[in-house]
């Protein structure tokens, strides 16, 4: 038997520089602030199930802040 080192690679990837400028756009998104804001209607419907998948800002907040674009702060 030969003995192989098994190497797991983390999920998980590295908050940059790039990504933290980019989740300060998405926080300043009218969009996504009112979405976050109201968390009904129209904007809050788009950035939860269309624009939290396409925009590399709403992706961005959420490796940086661990959460959907479209939930509230507090």
């Amino acid at each position: 038997m030969s003995k192989r080192k098994v190497t797991v690679k983390s999920g998980k990837r590295k908050i940059t520089e790039m990504d933290r400028k980019m989740a300060q756009f998405c926080i300043k998104c009218t969009v996504c602030r009112y979405a976050r804001k109201k968390q009904q209607g129209a904007a809050f419907w788009f950035v939860k199930k269309i624009e939290g998948k396409l925009c590399p800002f709403c992706k961005a907040y959420e490796r940086v802040y661990g959460r959907k674009a479209h939930q509230p702060l507090s």
